[in-house]
């Protein structure tokens, strides 16, 4: 619900336990008086966001300000700028006063009037100057809640306003679920994770609630709401009144399935009037009283929202003639607990009442039909006609998908998709060129090649810039690959292209289901699939089960590399190459792609060379050297728009910092990742931030933790299907798993990787196999296998892993109390980690050092020897004479990172000047920095 009518919110006051926050939430709005600014709240589902930005308006109302609100609404997220609208809507009367381009850009961009499509930066201005006059006459602040649920074109909007209101007395105040994605944009604006209530502040809330629990009810309750103010409020009330004092208590669940089950349970107390009356609300999604009177005329009435709003589900504003729920989860419940069929004929209903309203109507006709219908289509291409019109190319793109899907003749679904893929590649920056290639392609083929032109082209920009999602990109190909003459020609380039684009996508989904369309289509392709093409999919669409041929195939092709020419080869070997761990046989020729596309200016080829560069950087420990090539990747694939590579380099860093044992890097980096991905369902990352929080929870001995993020990659006994990243999480998930006394599904992942014989893939993965049998025997055998591991040929190229096995090795030698030997292995583990910067790793065999007994001095290195490889170049650079900001230019980074990394070298070299370094590094081999 949008606009400004009076909302009851809880005084703040009687919010116990949140104190800072209020004091927090005052101080913003002080601020938004003086100089605006922007703020989000984030926390899982329940912790009192809602609560607190009730909280903040209230205190806001008070202080003089004027506040509008909206929030994310799932139906609501396909329609463009919906979200835009509810802010805007109670400013409209000032629309007037903005200069013609602005006034003109808003209106067609809220479809208030007809006109040019207008640019999204004039959209965005727009909207700020609207706020900024608005706020001339009272300062102004924007509630937003439910981020996540924004539509699209509105979040990009409200992203960009977020960090440009310094500059009047306009403020915005967010909220959205941890670990949720979205397309607003968080870089830059301030966020304040909300907290579960501590202990005390728990057990006030609910005795001051239920001053009837039994003491061990009560103590149960705190234990399993863990302080979520929600569950602390709503699990009491699904219990009985014997269960409340002390018979019968459920189960302890999962704090999420408790809380569903406790509103779906309030939700089927309802009448069933009153459940259908919520169900059209949810699905109309404005909140509007008069829309549900009207489309269930005949059925039931508004007063039967009564029951729902006693039983504290909803809240009604007569005044405005509003609907609220109190929390998404009530939203969630009523779907869950409605059929298809009741989904399908309350659509049915509001598109009949929603006949003025194109672009709705024609939405809810879509969720209401099941076959094929040209009618329906038809509206959704038209609708998306009307949506390039205000702008928003990828809310055309999603419906005339949609419009394709629902086409029951070949023709007309051919010519949507076709329509959009041209929208999605042309109605981009650096794409301009598709109506020429469009043409040329029709003249070539019949008419029948250009949408795989426009479906080829319009992928690589959704997969690199993120503008779209994947599973768009995947239509658009599938589709466009199904409509061509079959069988396909294996020497067509562009059919090529177009598979190879595909398995790409594919292998973005980690989801087995789209590598269905790819594997049909290369059945079809004729006289037989080429080798750049086989090479990828026997390497890359399901690692953990490559066979001997592919990886023969794929070691002939690596040593040719020297005498390969072709760029693009070089890249696609090396992709090949990263899950079967031979990027190491890579690197002289991804190091001339490096090269040669900065003197060309390929971004595209520089950013997939640094990209693979880096992922072997970890892997052979050199941690200093990734950090510099991920941030020049990182800035980079940003100031090009590069989305997709640039979030690799946040999965390399995130990996760093995990194994590091930096907590607060780690979490930043993998909600970025995250919140990026998840909208977008780029499975991959979502499941490269699960392997980075993993080591992170590993390293600091949080083994529930590293269980249930290894876990979420590919369970326990199972090496997923087309889920290559559980390649890189076979021991984390195995020591998880034995340290949490799941012994069963360690000993299953291990035989689970045996029976896809993935230690024949390459020496880390036989020494991940080993080493993970090892964890998970008992014995004598352990150690058999512990020694197999550790004779495994070159498995030091992988210095991380070879410590992590002579760590657990040792822990298990010394628990034996084979004391000397344990200390071999544990001071080899210790060696290592302390060299990589392994900071909780090292801790570990520190502390089993020191149980076997040995003394262990409390001094660190210092001299030259101590220096990282990053801190050595710097210091040399640094003594030659170079400014931070010369020094930042030749390695990639910024002034303050080099100044830094000074601060910290001086103490190790006994210097406290630059003017000390030469003589300090007087003995140390004058290479030349990079």
């Amino acid at each position: 619900m949008g606009g400004e009518g009076p909302q009851p919110v809880e005084p703040a006051g009687e919010l116990i336990g949140r104190g800072p926050e209020l004091d927090m939430m005052r101080r913003f709005v002080d601020g938004v008086a003086t100089f605006g600014g922007a703020l989000l709240l984030s926390g899982e589902a329940g912790v009192g966001k809602t609560v607190l930005l009730d909280a903040a308006a209230s205190y806001a109302r008070g202080a003089g300000l004027r506040v509008v609100r909206a929030a994310g609404v799932e139906f609501e997220s396909t329609v463009s700028f919906a979200g835009l609208h509810q802010i805007l809507h109670p400013l409209l009367p000032g629309l007037g006063q903005l200069t013609g381009p602005y006034r003109g850009a808003l209106s067609v961009a809220l479809g208030l009037d007809d006109g040019p499509a207008p640019d999204q930066l004039l959209v965005s201005n727009a909207a700020l100057a609207l706020l900024v006059q608005a706020a001339a006459e009272r300062p102004l602040l924007m509630i937003v809640d439910d981020l996540p649920w924004l539509d699209r074109a509105s979040a990009v909007v409200l992203g960009f306003l977020a960090r440009r209101l310094d500059a009047g007395r306009v403020g915005l105040l967010g909220a959205y679920r941890s670990e949720e994605g979205s397309f607003f944009e968080r870089g830059g604006v301030p966020v304040h994770p909300v907290q579960p209530l501590d202990t005390s502040a728990a057990t006030e809330l609910i005795q001051g609630h239920f001053p009837s629990l039994a003491p061990r009810v009560r103590d149960r309750l705190l234990a399993e709401a863990q302080g979520n103010p929600l569950a602390l409020l709503e699990l009491p009330i699904a219990l009985s009144g014997t269960q409340r004092s002390g018979s019968g208590v459920p189960d302890v669940l999962q704090l999420s399935r408790r809380l569903q089950a406790v509103f779906a349970s309030r939700v089927e107390a309802l009448p069933a009037r009153t459940r259908l009356l919520l169900l059209y609300a949810v699905l109309d999604g404005t909140g509007d009283l008069s829309v549900l009177a009207s489309a269930g005329a005949g059925r039931m009435s508004v007063a039967d929202l009564a029951y729902a709003e006693r039983a504290g589900l909803v809240r009604v504003y007569d005044r405005t003639g509003r609907l609220a729920f109190r929390h998404p989860l009530t939203r969630s419940a009523v779907v869950d607990l409605s059929t298809s069929d009741q989904r399908r004929t309350v659509h049915r209903a509001l598109a009949e009442h929603r006949a003025d309203r194109s672009e709705r109507r024609a939405w809810h006709l879509a969720q209401a039909t099941v076959e094929p219908t040209e009618e329906v289509a038809r509206l959704l291409e038209q609708v998306a006609h009307d949506i390039v019109r205000r702008g928003d190319a990828a809310g055309a793109v999603a419906a005339l998908l949609r419009a394709a899907d629902l086409s029951p003749r070949g023709h007309d679904r051919s010519r949507r998709i076709a329509e959009a893929a041209y929208l999605g590649a042309d109605l981009t920056g650096d794409l301009r060129d598709v109506p020429r290639l469009l043409e040329e392609a029709r003249k070539a083929d019949g008419g029948r090649a250009g949408p795989l032109v426009a479906a080829v082209a319009a992928a690589h920009h959704i997969l690199l810039s993120g503008e779209g999602d994947l599973d768009t990109a995947h239509r658009l190909l599938a589709g466009a690959i199904e409509m061509q003459h079959q069988p396909y020609d294996a020497t067509d380039t562009t059919m090529v292209e177009a598979l190879y684009t595909l398995a790409w996508v594919c292998h973005g989904s980690h989801r087995a289901a789209l590598w269905k369309p790819l594997h049909q289509a290369l059945g079809l392709l004729k006289p037989e699939v080429p080798d750049r093409l086989a090479l990828i999919l026997g390497t890359v669409a399901d690692p953990a089960r490559t066979t001997p041929t592919a990886l023969g195939r794929l070691d002939e092709a690596i040593a040719s590399l020297d005498q390969e020419a072709d760029p693009v080869r070089v890249i696609r070997i090396a992709m090949a190459s990263l899950y079967v761990d031979r990027l190491a046989g890579c690197r002289t020729a991804l190091r001339r792609v490096l090269r040669d596309g900065r003197d060309t200016e390929s971004v595209t080829l520089e950013l997939q060379g640094l990209v693979f560069l880096g992922r072997d950087c970890f892997a052979a420990g050199q941690w200093d050297e990734l950090e510099t090539r991920a941030d020049h990747g990182r800035r980079l694939g940003e100031a090009h728009s590069y989305r997709l590579l640039s979030t690799d380099f946040l999965y390399q860093r995130a990996l760093v910092a995990a194994a590091r044992g930096d907590d607060s890097a780690t979490r930043a980096l993998t909600d970025e990742i995250t919140s990026w991905a998840a909208p977008r369902h780029v499975g991959f990352f979502l499941s490269c931030a699960s392997h980075a929080k993993a080591l992170g929870a590993l390293g600091h001995g949080r083994f529930e933790d590293a269980y249930r993020h290894a876990s979420a990659v590919s369970r326990a006994g199972e090496l997923a299907p087309h889920v290559p990243t559980a390649l890189f999480l076979i021991m984390d998930l195995v020591e998880a798993a034995v340290r949490t006394g799941r012994s069963v599904e360690a000993a299953a992942h291990v035989a689970a990787a045996h029976e896809a014989s993935v230690a024949a893939i390459s020496p880390r993965l036989a020494l991940a196999v080993k080493a993970s049998a090892a964890i998970a025997a008992d014995g004598l055998r352990a150690v058999e296998l512990f020694e197999e591991a550790l004779a495994i040929p070159a498995a030091d190229r992988w210095p991380f892993e070879l410590a992590r096995v002579h760590l657990t090795y040792g822990e298990r030698l010394r628990r034996a109390r084979s004391t000397k030997k344990a200390r071999v292995h544990l001071g080899a583990a210790l060696d290592t980690f302390e060299r990589l910067g392994a900071a909780p790793w090292a801790a570990r065999a520190r502390n089993e050092l020191r149980a076997t007994g040995l003394s262990l001095g409390h001094g660190t290195r210092t001299g030259p020897a101590s220096l990282t490889p990053q801190q050595r170049e710097i210091a040399l650079l640094a003594a030659a004479g170079l400014t931070n900001k010369q020094i930042g230019e030749r390695l990639f980074l910024s002034p303050r990172t080099v100044s830094t990394h000074l601060h910290q070298l001086f103490p190790k070299l006994g210097v406290t000047s630059r003017a000390a370094l030469r003589d300090a590094l007087g003995n140390v081999p004058q290479e030349p920095p990079i």
